[in-house]
């Protein structure tokens, strides 16, 4: 979305490669002078959104695919060496990594440019004049740096603390307690300064709840970050943000649309977001080509797929042409596996359960769509004299995946039967007026959902039950809105973690859910790897280059 997020860059410039490794004298340069420049809140925010700029580029792939494709929520296959891409996405799925991996050294990069953003501009906010917009405007950024390392607490475990500009020098790792304090001891500090306003002047920006949601998620994960248990911590930050009254459970008629493109700050489920918009030049949000089926690009209106002057039902993908008809086909590698769909989403009453595509595809009319190809076109495996004949079928997308070409490889083959297999996930509905794979769908990081599911959580661990909330009480509040079957009278912790499952896919906590929980090691899809020191990814081999002082992670 939008309009809500001006980003701008009106004092810093600042180089993409910042990171914690390298030693930073760059001299930030204005031509306002520091002790006139920023005063007002707009004027902090102008030089503040590069740094909510660079998050936005770091989300919807680097962090999506490290958090999502290491666990049994998604998986992205190879079709005939398609999308294999060096084996990145397989030994994501597979826990095969080794210090070399792409997406692993990218997610280490990205996070310590952001906190190398954060250090650069706190410290060009030095001598600006102090008062209540400068207070707001620090912690603000020290929210957005305590996120940043607390991404790097959560996927690599010890870290170096690199908190001052100019950079004294490369550090040493500080120890994952030490890490865990210091986010700890930076969202506390901040959480009096940040502004506790909630709507558009504010949506997708750091407010107190978001800080108290982080905050939350800290403490609700210390057994495995810190060896320490902060249950109660957990609660009373959920309870602050429960007491705001500023938010609320979506309805369950309006549960997919608060995904849409057309999503934003009138939702009040949601904390904390990241504003996308096709028109900008950082920060992609491709789902829409991820995981849709190929041939279901004007059904959903891909990146400007049309129909044209047809009707829906007469089209045959791949054969009907003319008449304004434009047939986008989006990439569609990604899928679900069919474990985790089938251990899920069986009531047919929860909403949730229509976010995922499976079976027989139909046309809004109810007639199934139809796709021409060839016979061997449909099955490159076909062994008939009649390869070339022409084949019309229904298009049907298989839940079952299984590895016809290659199991070393993951590779499905590169015919319909293979870029049918696979669950797909529509939460983010592509955007129908969007001519370009980018789409204006705004991604959620923390939801009031989550707020009420930690809170139950905690309390299912140990924590003492506040405000006369009980675990039950708290899981019901969000089902309640989500299926239209009766109320559970019972909780148990894997009845928690399912319901995390339902409520979260595609969102990016199923990596953090299965450590927290025990499930991370387990066997699931093509994966038998149950290395337990996988829990954090090494320290990636370009890290070790420039920084002498830093040492692998164990098992690595």
């Amino acid at each position: 979305m939008k309009k809500h997020l001006r980003l701008y860059t009106m004092i810093l410039t600042v180089a993409a490669s910042v990171t914690a490794c390298h030693k930073i004298s760059v001299t930030p340069n204005s031509m306002i002078t520091a002790d006139q420049f920023p005063q007002t809140d707009e004027q902090y925010q102008s030089v503040i959104g590069t740094i909510y700029t660079n998050l936005r580029g770091h989300y919807p792939l680097t962090f999506w695919f490290t958090q999502e494709l290491t666990s049994d929520e998604a998986i992205l296959p190879a079709y005939g060496g398609n999308w294999y891409d060096g084996s990145g996405y397989i030994d994501l799925h597979r826990h095969t990594w080794t210090k070399d991996h792409g997406w692993i050294g990218t997610a280490w990069s990205d996070v310590y440019s952001i906190i190398g953003l954060c250090n650069q501009t706190i410290y060009t906010f030095r001598t600006a004049p102090e008062g209540d917009t400068k207070n707001a405007a620090m912690a603000e950024i020290k929210t957005l740096r305590a996120w940043a390392y607390w991404e790097l607490l959560d996927m690599f475990g010890n870290v170096p603390l690199d908190t001052i500009y100019p950079s004294p020098g490369v550090q040493a790792k500080a120890d994952r307690a030490q890490v865990f304090n210091f986010v700890e001891s930076e969202l506390k500090a901040a959480l009096p300064l940040l502004k506790t306003a909630t709507g558009s002047a504010t949506y997708g920006k750091v407010t107190r709840w978001m800080a108290q949601g982080l905050l939350a998620k800290l403490y609700l994960n210390a057994p495995v970050y810190a060896g320490t248990t902060k249950y109660n911590e957990c609660i009373a930050a959920c309870d602050d943000i429960i007491a705001s009254g500023k938010f609320a459970i979506e309805a369950r008629g309006t549960y997919l649309t608060m995904f849409y493109p057309n999503n934003g700050p009138s939702f009040k489920e949601n904390i904390f977001a990241i504003p996308f918009d096709p028109t900008t030049s950082n920060g992609y949000l491709f789902h829409g080509r991820y995981d849709l089926n190929r041939n279901l690009g004007i059904k959903y209106r891909y990146s400007g797929a049309t129909p044209g002057s047809h009707t829906l039902s007469s089209i045959i993908m791949n054969q009907t042409s003319g008449s304004g008809l434009v047939n986008t086909k989006p990439s569609g590698p990604r899928a679900t596996l069919s474990g985790f769909y089938n251990a899920y989403f069986t009531d047919a009453n929860d909403i949730r359960k229509d976010q995922w595509l499976v079976g027989t595809q139909y046309w809004p009319d109810g007639n199934p769509i139809k796709v021409a190809t060839t016979k061997k076109g449909y099955d490159q495996f076909y062994t008939g004299s009649d390869g070339s004949t022409s084949y019309i079928y229904d298009l049907y997308i298989d839940s079952v995946i299984r590895l016809r070409q290659s199991v070393a490889s993951m590779d499905l083959g590169n015919d319909e039967i293979a870029w049918n297999m696979g669950i797909r996930n529509v939460k983010f509905f592509p955007d129908a007026n969007s001519a370009s794979r980018n789409q204006n769908n705004d991604a959620p990081l923390l939801r009031y959902s989550d707020v009420l599911l930690m809170k139950a959580e905690a309390i299912l661990r140990g924590g003492n039950a506040t405000n006369g909330q009980t675990a039950l009480s708290l899981v019901n509040m969000v089902r309640n809105n989500r299926t239209t079957s009766p109320a559970w009278t019972a909780v148990t912790l894997d009845d928690l973690y399912a319901e995390r499952g339902r409520e979260f896919t595609w969102e990016c906590w199923r990596r953090n859910d299965m450590i927290r929980f025990g499930k991370y090691e387990s066997t699931y899809g093509f994966k038998t790897n149950s290395d337990s020191y996988r829990r954090i990814f090494p320290i990636p081999t370009r890290a070790l280059a420039t920084n002498n002082k830093l040492t692998q992670n164990p098992g690595y």
